[in-house]
């Protein structure tokens, strides 16, 4: 029988009360509810895993082992699964390697088509290249001096795995003696089996001649090379290695492409990549602004930081340089600006002569030398290479940046993959258009008839997932752009438009706030593709807080009604009407308009002071200058890719950043940052982890651990046994459970089956041995405590000011539902970002604070929402200054300024809109945010 729901009985994942619940399927269902209520445990941890397990269930024991298992959720049975595919918020890819192009697959594509159809251009001459004829190539040989040792090879493998036995038999048959393996010529009958699983390089050497005027030799043996490698022949002399092609080389300067493959436009393959970066399009090079980063001081003040500290000392390595000085009559006390460029290079790259000096020790004259003096810049570059130390690498890192690389220029391929061009552009310049600017080549692309021929099946899926991309609102990134770099929302959207291209049908996708990163103007583009997605035959279950996905949404489950232990209920279940007439759903009341954030009564003018940034060009800005008021609520808005977090996190805060004294980060291009004077603290809140470890936690991020430790030490009972601080922390021996040393937990790795994590049989979980649980407070010991939620801890320390008030902020933020103890790796990207506010919440304003917040609002209900707010409006209220990127309609319209960049995404963004309160830029009509936001500001 055909299900027509999902059945989901007795659900208890999590926080989840037992719950029944029938979902229909090829609907669009939403998941609602307030952070923490777990709509996130029914929809992942639950439904989900059920699925994949399932599916996971059905392979063979042998699959199962390289796949990994799946755990079986807590629930009692779930009818009417079908297949399950999780698109989260996780970033792509951290490889360098790995760009939107190579994600979405387009880039494979395009390999194919410059494979097929693509024109070699002369990078000197720019000429189409044509295949060479043998007589152009015995033209070439007899340029050569008489007498010259030549040999004539065949490449017959180039990069190829395998044993190449039968080749190689074959080759001994044919009467060749010699080959050139991997570089080395060696004997054929001499050749041990090649191993199978690495690449081999194989030439067959067809001849070796000594040049003369004999033509006719070289022509038989460069016949039979060609012959033998399908076009190739190599001509080797003691001095060069000149590739022949009878398919491509320039008849004026002989520049020679191989035969087109698609493996040649790979930079993660060694025939394409550039040979200088390996395929990275970048190098690690001495950046100057970190090595002189105050020109304006002498080097006798420091400034080149690398020999700040041993200016003028019997340093050794001071020594040499003040040999070099000396020599070159270089004045250390002016300036560093000032000094002749030609005497700054010979302290920075090194002598051009070699220099006598001699080394003094304390014992007086060491040693005499007579060599050239290496520059400050290679010094550095070769140590950071050399060093085996981890302390040294670090030093020298500190003055590395990353940079394009000197021959390809971030190109990432070789001269010859770069002259291959389609269209009038080369692969790297495809790459650097826009998804909308490559759509529209695409379109008008001119081609032969016999091309249209080869590639009109390529050109096709190119075009295809071009349009699902632009069709999920990411017209504005680029194929280059590297996948490290792309926000959890563009993340997931990528992964939408690849699976709305694999147009699968009978599939659950299971979805994690897809709207994240998105302007409402684009949500309208998103909600069409998940609905695309639907009416092919699908379920999808999205957890999202969006009111518009929320109202075109078929069936919502609003779970709740509180979080924690307040949650894990089924408030309400049906169509966006029903939840709207409930009078139970919180997020009813929302979207009715029964309940709503209100708009502030006033805006803040501010404390007369500024951070004015000038010129400000970092990737799409285009020279913007702009004002940010200190002492405000600020948003900067825009569409997606229109350059906020151009401006507002590599120009803003890594600008800052930079003249606070972290001289690693390296600010964003602008010509200057004016009032930097009147900010003497920033606090950049992102949403990464507050640790890395089971051992990090919410109690110890915000600093309430140290505060409950002491309270323990102050006991009669820690008195009476000397116990001191130090015994209630679980890190250090003497008061944890030794067993698990302090962890509480216990991983045992089973073969076939996922690993299974069981409390410490020890200490039952509690990470502490029985004499520190022997010492309580108000009847509660110290593992009790941290198994506690803040609204908990709150009520407990209710007597206790200095723990109560760092509890409250985390309340305040509306974590009243996590526990103190709770694994920093289990809390999502909003939960830590949340987690980090409190912690600095507890802290003294200076009213010199900037606080860089970026979407705040991810994961965030729209009661969790108002909450946000108000914490927000309090660290402005308190006299410091918030600036946040925001798509949140409800934060934007509290703003005390906006700052709206746009009008469109990518190139066709980074321009100062409109500044000014939310009621300015409503009345602005350029402005899309205005255009949104104008309903929410007449309302009020």
């Amino acid at each position: 029988m055909e299900h027509k729901t999902i059945s989901i009985k007795g659900a208890r994942e999590n926080n989840l009360k037992n719950i029944d619940l029938e979902i229909p399927r090829d609907k669009l269902v939403i998941m609602t509810g307030v952070s923490g209520s777990g709509k996130t445990s029914l929809a992942f941890d639950t439904i989900y895993a059920e699925g994949q397990r399932r599916y996971m269930e059905s392979l063979s024991a042998y699959a199962r082992q390289f796949l990994g298992n799946s755990e079986k959720p807590d629930v009692d049975q779930i009818d009417g699964l079908s297949p399950a595919i999780a698109i989260d918020q996780k970033t792509t890819s951290n490889n360098p390697r790995s760009t939107v192009g190579t994600v979405t697959e387009i880039y494979d594509y395009l390999r194919l088509m410059y494979a097929r159809i693509g024109v070699p251009y002369c990078p000197h001459h720019n000429e189409p290249i044509t295949g060479s004829t043998i007589k152009e190539m015995i033209d070439r040989i007899m340029e050569l001096e008489d007498g010259t040792r030549c040999t004539i090879l065949a490449p017959v493998i180039s990069g190829k795995k395998g044993t190449h036995k039968d080749l190689l038999d074959k080759l001994i048959k044919e009467g060749y003696v010699r080959i050139r393996l991997d570089g080395q010529i060696v004997y054929l009958e001499e050749v041990e089996p090649l191993e199978k699983n690495k690449k081999h390089n194989i030439d067959v050497v067809v001849d070796r001649i000594v040049k003369s005027d004999n033509r006719s030799r070289f022509h038989d043996s460069l016949e039979t090379a060609l012959k033998l490698s399908d076009g190739l022949a190599v001509l080797l002399t003691k001095d060069e290695e000149i590739l022949f092609s009878s398919n491509y080389a320039c008849k004026i300067c002989g520049f020679s492409v191989p035969k087109l493959e698609p493996k040649l436009f790979s930079f993660n393959a060694p025939f394409g990549a550039c040979p200088e970066c390996k395929g990275l399009g970048i190098t690690q090079k001495v950046d100057l602004q970190l090595l002189i980063p105050d020109p304006s001081l002498s080097i006798d003040k420091g400034g080149i930081r690398y020999y700040k500290n041993i200016v003028n000392t019997e340093n050794l390595e001071w020594q040499r340089m003040q040999a070099l000085i000396d020599y070159y009559q270089i004045d250390t006390s002016v300036p560093i600006k000032d000094l002749p460029k030609k005497k700054l290079n010979y302290i920075l790259y090194g002598s051009d002569v070699p220099i006598a000096y001699q080394l003094h020790s304390r014992g007086g004259i060491h040693q005499t030398k007579n060599e050239y003096i290496e520059g400050v810049i290679p010094m550095i570059e070769r140590r950071y290479m050399e060093t085996t130390s981890a302390m040294s690498r670090d030093w020298y890192g500190s003055f590395i940046a990353d940079a394009p690389c000197p021959v390809c220029h971030g190109a990432r391929l070789n001269e010859q993959a770069l002259s291959v061009r389609v269209g009038g552009k080369n692969i790297h310049e495809w790459t650097q258009m826009s998804i909308k600017e490559a759509l529209d080549f695409m379109n008008h692309l001119e081609l032969t008839p016999m091309q249209e021929n080869i590639a009109h099946l390529i050109i096709k899926e190119i075009k295809n997932r071009l349009e699902f991309l632009n069709h999920v609102g990411l017209n504005y990134l680029t194929l280059d752009r590297l996948a490290s770099t792309l926000s959890g929302g563009e993340a997931q959207r990528i992964r939408l438009a690849t699976q709305i291209g694999s147009r699968l049908t009978g599939v659950m996708y299971v979805l994690d706030e897809p709207s994240i990163g998105l302007h409402q103007r684009d949500n309208d583009r998103l909600i069409s593709a998940l609905k695309d997605m639907r009416d092919l035959g699908n379920t999808l279950i999205v957890v999202e807080h969006d009111e518009d996905t929320m109202k075109a949404s078929d069936y919502i489950v609003d779970v709740g009604p509180g979080a924690g232990i307040h949650g894990g209920r089924i408030v309400a279940a049906g169509t966006p009407q029903e939840i709207m007439e409930n009078p139970d759903s919180i997020t009813g009341a929302y979207l009715s308009g029964r309940k709503r954030i209100e708009v502030p009564t006033k805006r803040r003018k501010g404390n007369g002071k500024k951070l004015r940034i000038v010129k400000a060009s970092q990737n799409n800005l285009k020279n913007v200058t702009v004002d940010f008021k200190l002492g405000t609520f600020t948003v900067v808005t825009g569409v997606s890719g229109s350059g906020k977090s151009s401006l507002v996190t590599e120009v803003l805060t890594h600008g800052v950043q930079n003249a606070l004294g972290r001289l690693r980060i390296k600010p964003g291009q602008c010509k200057e940052i004016k009032g930097l004077e009147n900010i003497d603290k920033i606090v950049e809140i992102g949403q990464d982890p507050i640790g890395r470890t089971p051992r990090s936690n919410p109690a110890t991020y915000t600093g309430v651990f140290d505060d409950i430790r002491d309270l323990f030490a102050q006991t009669k009972e820690a008195k009476m046994l000397g116990y001191d601080k130090g015994r209630f922390s679980f890190n250090v021996k003497g008061g944890r459970c030794e067993a698990c040393q302090g962890d509480g937990i216990l991983r045992i790795s089973m073969h076939f089956l996922p690993d299974v994590y069981v409390p410490c049989d020890q200490c039952d979980g509690k990470r502490y041995n029985e004499e520190t649980l022997q010492v309580r407070y108000k009847g509660k010991n110290i593992a009790d405590v941290l198994d506690m939620t803040v609204e908990e801890a709150l009520d407990f320390f209710s007597n206790v000011s200095k723990i109560r008030h760092k509890l409250q902020t985390l309340y305040d933020v509306g974590l009243s539902y996590i526990k103190l103890g709770q694994s920093a790796t289990t809390l999502s990207g909003g939960e830590a970002q949340r987690v980090k506010l409190a912690s600095e919440l507890q802290k003294k304003a200076t009213g010199k604070t900037l606080f860089v917040l970026d979407e705040p609002t991810t994961g965030l209900h729209s009661d969790d929402v108002r909450k946000l707010i108000e914490v927000l409006q309090r660290l402005v209220d308190h006299g410091d200054t918030v600036v946040v990127i925001e798509h949140n309609l409800d934060v934007i319209k509290c703003a005390d300024q906006i700052i709206d960049i746009g009008p469109e995404g990518g190139q066709d963004g980074g321009t100062i809109l409109v500044t000014g309160t939310p009621e300015q830029v409503a009345a602005c009509e350029k402005s899309y945010t205005g255009q949104y936001l104008k309903p929410l500001l007449e309302r009020k």
